[in-house]
């Protein structure tokens, strides 16, 4: 046997014994029984939220029912109990979950990319061109984004929820740009990248395809964490009304109902369970988002003690 054939086997020897990304992931979640509940309450929530909401006619569900009036939680129809106008606080806690759920999915998927794509350049670049791009994101970074996105939609006559997903999107990429770009900086003076350069590889494939799957690990815990900020971001903007339109359930809406003294000491149902709803599902969310983060470090990893 040669010597080329003795490095392949050994080459193979090693990875098969390294445990793989996906293999560590699942043995930290066997492990932290906690966050193994959280993946599946998430899960299954979203699911559940976003297949029952086809069962539910939006426009017959925010229309007023005297008859409903501030109905108990269980009454006939009223699972959960109805509002002031006698609308089913169960329904809109279904479509309010599925409207402010699918806006942080959104919200978190284009700033992510965005963001990451941002620091990768930023950071293999340097320079001048890293200090342009820095310029840009510290200029970002002073703007009142929240006040600005609230003048925006009152000025935008009709909106939705996309449109609300692309506002939000153009001031919530900075702090995963700046995460990427510093990971990056000491990923593009590693031998492999220039082993690369010296090579001819084009800058392209060297950023995504070289330096990029080195910081999956780094993306994904980010990724995850800025899912849970971002629920609260819509929740906080319609919680204050400049969220999504009038007449459009959301989770802020529903806890907007304490704003009412009445309804926080008699009425509590109205907004009780959409508050314990976010509590619940930011406090999943940290815990994934603890059990990846884990993952990634191997002087943490639970499933090795």
């Amino acid at each position: 046997m040669n010597e080329v054939e003795l490095d392949k086997l050994e080459k193979q020897a090693k990875e098969s014994s390294a445990p793989s990304s996906l293999k560590l992931m699942i043995n930290e979640f066997k492990a932290d029984k906690i966050a193994l509940i959280s993946v599946i309450l998430v899960v299954g929530f979203i699911l559940f939220t976003i297949f029952g909401s086809f069962f539910i006619n939006q426009n017959n569900l925010m229309s007023t029912n005297i008859m409903g009036y501030f109905a108990k939680p269980f009454t006939p129809g009223y699972i959960l109990g109805g509002d002031a106008a006698g609308r089913s606080i169960a329904g809109q806690l279904i479509i309010g979950s599925r409207n402010s759920i699918l806006i942080a999915i959104g919200l978190t998927l284009i700033s992510s990319t965005f963001g990451v794509c941002y620091g990768l350049v930023s950071g293999y670049f340097g320079g001048i061109t890293d200090l342009s791009m820095q310029r840009v994101y510290d200029f970002m970074m002073i703007i009142p984004a929240f006040m600005i996105i609230i003048e925006i939609v009152n000025i935008i006559p009709s909106y939705n929820a996309i449109t609300l997903t692309l506002i939000l999107s153009l001031f919530y990429w900075m702090g995963t740009s700046r995460l990427i770009r510093a990971q990056t900086l000491s990923e593009s003076n590693k031998d492999y990248v220039l082993a690369s350069k010296a090579s001819g590889t084009s800058t392209l494939k060297i950023i995504f395809r070289e330096i990029m799957p080195n910081l999956s690990s780094l993306i994904v815990v980010d990724t995850t964490l800025s899912f849970a900020e971002n629920i609260g971001v819509e929740t906080g903007l319609s919680y204050l009304g400049f969220g999504l339109p009038n007449g459009t359930p959301s989770l802020g809406t529903l806890i907007a109902n304490a704003n009412d003294a009445d309804n926080i000491t008699v009425y509590w149902w109205t907004w009780l369970f959409a508050t314990i709803e976010v509590i619940i599902l930011c406090l999943a969310i940290s815990y994934i988002g603890a059990a990846l983060r884990r993952t990634t470090n191997s002087t943490q990893h639970r499933s090795e003690k």
